[in-house]
């Protein structure tokens, strides 16, 4: 395998999966088998299992995560938010910003390598529906080499049969997020052209699942997503990261040689490697933290019957020999910013209320006098936002006030909107003046549970008078 290898060994001046030649090298990477390959096999199938069975969690009626797009709801572990309630995914957005900066500063690319959802489908996903068709690395690269045989011919096409079936699979899993599961389930037994724009949708992002787990691969990691050049900025010499002890390690060279150091250079750790490089050139963007060396350098420290850790978790201040800091100021930095904007999140959310009051003023005149009443007209648009149904009341504090177009109970369905017209007036004896009044929407109970502050506008009869008088 090490002679195999050997043939395009990794450096720093290009990607490993691109030939001397600037063709594409497919990437096949050895089986590994260690600790922290089957930590991250536990992680990985936990939070694709997560994953799949939070559309059919019921929380208050309502699947655990849906996003209702054509009705603009967003159902979130038993919350609801409406489109007016959008401004806070700036907060979930930049939290999770911060978070990934808080994670990366003191464990580096651990995102990537753990729980990035490229990464767990490719490698808990298709990269075993590979090695079960097509057999391990070197059986691969054969494969490659081969000819256009019949045997070839079943055994490709087998492979991509499972990869297009997985792909529909995660299309269908995504959609759920989006359409409630039961309806899915009526949509996949009836015509497709009753519902074309989903079967659109699934049948694009089939399309892209399998274009990307089945060529594109690692290159979406290195050509596409930006983390890789943004980490270099994250960390610094106190992060965690992957890494070869170079002091341990060098020179390179047969055990039987007590002037060697503890590498054996087998290539093992560039053969188990995903994206193909050597971890021993040092840290590269390429890296994604999936401690495969870890396992294959470990194994080999084993038979050895040498210490492991040649190749390990560790910072750049601990391969170095110094003592690692984990708090510092860009860790402390980050973390402020996250728990500021948490905790705003939070006191959002608390103020988050089960029904949404709008009044706008109708266009046209600002009011209308007639010999009896001055009149003013205003739009109310009433949302509720709870699962029940109820009834709301709207009411004006203004003694002055005489009449209102709305005075019964307004009901609304779960989720209902509706825009109502409001007419307010007043006797023309009793206006003198524009005034304020306030605007309430309470419960059949009497709960108060939203108000505005209006303006009742009219003509100004004092300042009349007082022109009336200086004419």
């Amino acid at each position: 395998m090490a002679r195999q290898s050997r043939r395009n060994l990794p450096n720093l001046d290009s990607v490993s999966s691109i030939n001397p030649d600037g063709s594409r090298r497919f990437i096949r990477p050895a089986h590994v088998s260690g600790r922290f390959t089957r930590a991250r096999t536990i992680v990985g199938l936990l939070l694709l299992l997560i994953t799949v069975i939070l559309p059919w969690i019921d929380i208050g009626g309502y699947p655990a995560v849906l996003l209702d797009i054509p009705h603009r709801r967003f159902h979130l572990f038993g919350i609801t938010l409406i489109a007016q309630d959008l401004w806070l995914s700036f907060f979930i957005l930049s939290g999770l910003g911060f978070l990934l900066f808080v994670v990366t500063s003191l464990w580096g690319r651990i995102w990537c390598g753990w729980t990035c959802p490229h990464s767990l489908l490719l490698e808990q996903i298709f990269r075993p529906i590979e090695r079960l068709v097509e057999g391990d690395s070197a059986r691969q690269r054969a494969l490659d080499d081969a000819p256009w045989t019949s045997s070839k011919v079943m055994r490709r096409g087998l492979k991509h049969a499972l990869y297009i079936i997985a792909s529909l699979s995660l299309a269908h899993v995504f959609l759920s997020y989006f359409v409630p599961v039961e309806v899915i389930g009526k949509w996949i037994l009836s015509n497709p052209s009753e519902h074309w724009d989903s079967f659109l949708l699934v049948a694009t992002l089939t399309g892209l699942f399998y274009f990307n787990f089945s060529w594109f691969r690692e290159q979406l990691c290195i050509v596409i997503c930006p983390y890789g050049r943004v980490q270099s900025a994250l960390i610094d010499d106190d992060s965690l990261i992957i890494g070869y002890d170079t002091t341990r390690g060098e020179p390179r060279g047969k055990p039987s040689d007590p002037a060697n150091g503890h590498c054996i250079d087998c290539l093992r750790c560039v053969n188990v490697c995903p994206m193909g490089i050597d971890i021993r050139m040092g840290l590269q963007i390429e890296c994604i933290g999936c401690a495969y060396c870890i396992d294959a350098c470990d194994q080999v420290m084993d038979k050895l019957k040498r210490p492991r850790g040649l190749i390990r978790y560790d910072s750049l201040n601990g391969f170095a020999g110094k003592r690692r800091k984990l708090l510092r100021p860009r860790t402390l930095l980050y973390a402020g910013f996250l728990l500021v904007g948490s905790i705003v999140m939070t006191l959002s959310l608390f103020q988050l209320k089960p029904f949404h009051l709008s009044v706008t003023r109708m266009s046209g005149p600002p009011f209308h006098r007639t010999e009896t009443a001055v009149r003013n007209q205003f739009s109310v648009r009433l949302l509720n936002k709870t699962g029940q149904e109820t009834a709301l009341t709207i009411r004006a504090d203004s003694g002055a006030i005489a009449q209102m177009s709305l005075n019964d109970p307004v009901p609304l369905k779960p989720y209902e909107e509706t825009v109502l017209p409001l007419i307010v007036s007043v006797p023309a004896t009793e206006f003198r003046a524009p005034f304020e009044f306030h605007l309430t929407l309470s419960r059949p109970d009497g709960t108060i549970v939203s108000s505005r502050d209006l303006r009742f506008l009219g003509p100004d009869l004092q300042a009349s008078q007082r022109e009336l008088v200086f004419d």
